[in-house]
């Protein structure tokens, strides 16, 4: 990977330093967004939104407060958050004037099978929804973007130490939920022999 640019505050201006910035790290941001959102389209529109964010709010970019990645990060989380409630207002609105069609066999038979087919992803998502916003926000950032602790902080503008309890909260909560309680071992007296 090229050295990650440290000085941002020209990007609204230069489009050589935009284009570079661009460049280095589209991907990651595809990839931020990808994990977030399942239609292609969303993904490019979220991305694109995203980077026109970064050309607005590059003077907030402080070096001393973490990397150039975790401030992305958080400019892209702030970003897919905007849409997702952007989102559930519009689908509220929706389920106030729609009507409801009547399913038929077969889009019961096609939803059963989907159903079946997610159980675990099910699984983790209810352990996810049993965190709280702020353990969920670092553990995400962390085991799914791959940031360090330290820039997934910078990302949510907090303490790295909260964010390492954070993710510790998380993790231990998502073990207790997904992995079942040991088994107790049963003694069994012997047979006896005639």
């Amino acid at each position: 990977m090229a050295e990650e640019t440290r000085d941002l505050s020209g990007i609204g201006r230069d489009p050589d330093l935009f284009e570079a910035f661009y460049r280095q790290h589209i991907e990651a941001v595809q990839r931020f967004v990808a994990r977030r959102v399942a239609d292609p389209h969303l993904v490019a529109d979220l991305t694109a939104e995203v980077f026109l964010a970064v050309v607005r709010s590059a003077h907030t970019y402080r070096a001393d407060r973490g990397s150039v990645v975790g401030w992305l990060y958080g400019v892209a989380h702030n970003v897919v958050s905007a849409e997702r409630r952007r989102r559930a207002r519009e689908h509220r609105a929706h389920e106030r004037v729609a009507g409801r069609r009547e399913l038929t066999g077969e889009d019961v038979a096609r939803i059963e099978d989907r159903v079946d087919a997610e159980a675990r992803a099910r699984q983790l998502g209810a352990a996810m929804d049993q965190l709280g916003r702020g353990e969920r926000a670092v553990l995400e950032l962390v085991a799914l973007d791959g940031l360090t602790v330290t820039d997934a902080a910078h990302a949510l503008h907090i303490k790295p130490v909260t964010a390492r309890v954070r993710l510790h909260r998380a993790t231990r909560a998502l073990r207790d939920h997904l992995v079942p309680p040991a088994v107790t071992e049963l003694t069994i007296a012997p047979e006896v022999m005639p």
